[in-house]
């Protein structure tokens, strides 16, 4: 498929993930309905600082408000949604935001689209749906565990998507990401938490080092939603973007104090530490499926990625606040 003459909304455009695809989407010739969260100020996130700013539409909105979903979804093709709210430790504090942003804002992109008839619906899950690993590596029909309230509500979206899919046969796919990662990335997030304390020669300061996370860089995700919305016969599937390699978080601490700031040495702070049973401990993916189906892989290595967000966060250190614990 080609974007060329193809309309595309984006939820959560201003975002790590969405300001990526977004601009991908527009240098591959679609026209771009960006969907940031209104606010005051009148910020569109990322896409703010973006080149290519100009060549989107950029719609503010909150994806809680049906009458704005509406709004956003006439006239478009296809919609990637990825609007969502995402910090694990924020959902142990205000889990009733995480329903309304995650559930109630999936339920409207899925009315809207069933509605207008939107010919492909790209929805984002998470592998914290997961839970701790039962068994790895983690293919498409693992068991979903709310080890947090935000794993609880993307399970919740994730399964209001499917229920639209066998109920009305909205035409919807589900990408399931793993821990992506890159420039743009939030403090809420391990890596960039870990490279800015480097930068600023601090010692890292984390929670549990021990639990492993399959990680990927943010151009193999986008990738692997653009190919989501164009392979054939895959509707009502979910699929798996992970790079099927772990590694712990103490191993990535090290490999990350290797690529900046090599004396400096990791110690572990309990106010990072999750509830026991909240941690994940365990996620390594298996992508059988997205090259079977996408015919996608990772091509940009774990390693290769860590240097590249490495470089943006040299450039960008002012916009992060290096040890201090962002929820």
């Amino acid at each position: 498929m080609s974007w060329q003459g193809k309309h595309v909304l984006v939820t959560g455009a201003g975002g790590f993930i969405g300001s990526h695809l977004t601009e991908k989407l527009v240098t591959s010739g679609a026209a771009v309905r960006a969907m940031v969260h209104y606010n005051a100020l009148g910020t569109g996130g990322w896409l703010d600082s973006s080149p290519l700013r100009n060549e989107m539409e950029v719609f503010a909105g909150d994806i809680q408000d049906w009458d704005r979903v509406r709004q956003a979804v006439l006239g478009v093709d296809v919609i990637f949604h990825l609007a969502a709210l995402i910090a694990i430790p924020y959902s142990y504090q205000a889990p009733l935001s995480y329903i309304h942003t995650n559930v109630e804002g999936t339920l409207n992109v899925l009315q809207a689209a069933r509605e207008y008839g939107t010919a492909r619906v790209i929805h984002t899950s998470t592998s914290e749906v997961y839970g701790t690993a039962q068994y790895v590596p983690i293919d498409e029909k693992h068991p979903l565990q709310g080890q947090s309230p935000y794993a609880a509500s993307k399970i919740g979206a994730d399964k209001l998507a499917e229920s639209f899919y066998l109920s009305f046969g909205t035409p919807v796919v589900v990408v399931r990401p793993f821990n992506t990662f890159g420039p743009r990335q939030s403090a809420r997030a391990v890596i960039p938490t870990i490279i800015t304390q480097c930068l600023a020669g601090q010692n890292v300061r984390l929670g549990n080092l021990h639990p492993t996370r399959d990680m990927n860089f943010v151009t193999n995700t986008v990738d692997g939603f653009l190919r989501a919305a164009t392979a054939p016969a895959i509707i009502g599937q979910t699929i798996n973007l992970g790079s099927n390699r772990e590694v712990s978080i103490g191993e990535l601490a090290q490999i990350i104090i290797q690529l900046t700031n090599p004396v400096l040495s990791i110690e572990s702070e309990e106010q990072r530490l999750r509830p026991e049973k909240s941690e994940v401990n365990r996620l390594l993916a298996d992508n059988t499926l997205a090259h079977t189906l996408l015919n996608w892989e990772p091509t940009v290595s774990l390693e290769d990625g860590l240097r590249q967000t490495i470089v943006w966060l040299e450039n960008h250190l002012e916009r992060y606040r290096p040890g201090d614990y962002i929820v």
